[in-house]
């Protein structure tokens, strides 16, 4: 379980946020949404204290983080960002590998026993046969998919996953929205896609302005009354047969002149 508790961030003169609480629990998918600039980023960021907080708590299945060494929070959570920039010499096998280093170590993570978890996490991905390929020769999307193969090869107990199926095609995007059982027990991930949201979220957290402006289940947030007034837009909602939202938005103006 990760959980915050009246978190403030400031940086510059700004408050980046301003007491924000939050819990992600054990076995479920916590989704993080809200306009741009609402502070998704720098909330999962703060979590594993990559940037300070002025005030309030973080733990990690209840240790507090101001506690605990960056090395003792890498082995417990796996990060995902929007983008990925590793080293462009390595073989795509080696930066999976590096998943590995926080938990085992540099002498323990070559063993043939990880080499096998490695192969099992790029083949999750679709990514086997780009194993021997020089990271610099793939496309963002492909850069993507080794980012969370990585994640998977490190084993932690949460990941945290800032926007991971930008650049991702439809196919690839639907498979690794198929992996997030996978990667962790617990999972927050960042979106901006609110129909991805209520389809893979057991429930999330609403950001406006730095702020929380709501919390709990896709179903009973991501509804008219809060969307319309946080994004300044329309919003209509369908459900499919298969129980799925489908989210269409039209500015203001534009129902006010129909």
């Amino acid at each position: 379980m990760i959980r915050a508790e009246g978190v403030t961030v400031v940086a510059g003169g700004r408050v980046l946020l301003d007491d924000v609480s939050m819990v992600a629990p054990t076995g479920s998918v916590t989704g993080i949404v809200g306009p741009n600039g609402s502070g998704k980023t720098t909330l999962l960021r703060a979590l594993v204290r990559a940037i300070p907080i002025a005030s309030g708590r973080i733990t990690i299945d209840d240790h507090d983080i101001r506690t605990r060494s960056r090395r003792w929070i890498a082995r417990r959570v796996a990060e995902v960002g929007q983008r990925a920039n590793p080293d462009p010499t390595l073989r795509v096998a080696d930066e999976v590998a590096l998943g590995g280093l926080a938990d085992l170590g540099v002498l323990r993570s070559g063993g043939a026993a990880f080499d096998a978890t490695v192969a099992v996490s790029l083949g999750a991905v679709g990514l086997t046969a780009r194993a021997g390929d020089r990271m610099a020769t793939l496309s963002g999307g492909e850069l993507q998919r080794v980012a969370l193969a990585r994640a998977l090869a490190q084993g932690a107990d949460h990941v945290l996953l800032d926007e991971p199926t930008n650049h991702l095609d439809i196919r690839h995007r639907l498979e690794v929205i198929g992996l997030l059982g996978l990667l962790a027990p617990t999972v927050v991930i960042v979106l901006h896609d609110l129909a991805l949201a209520a389809r893979v979220c057991d429930q999330v957290v609403v950001l406006g302005a730095g702020k929380v402006v709501g919390a709990g289940s896709p179903e009973r947030l991501l509804r008219p009354e809060l969307l319309d007034p946080l994004y300044d837009v329309s919003t209509h909602v369908l459900s499919d047969p298969d129980g799925y939202a489908h989210f269409s938005f039209s500015l203001p103006s534009e129902r006010n002149h129909r």
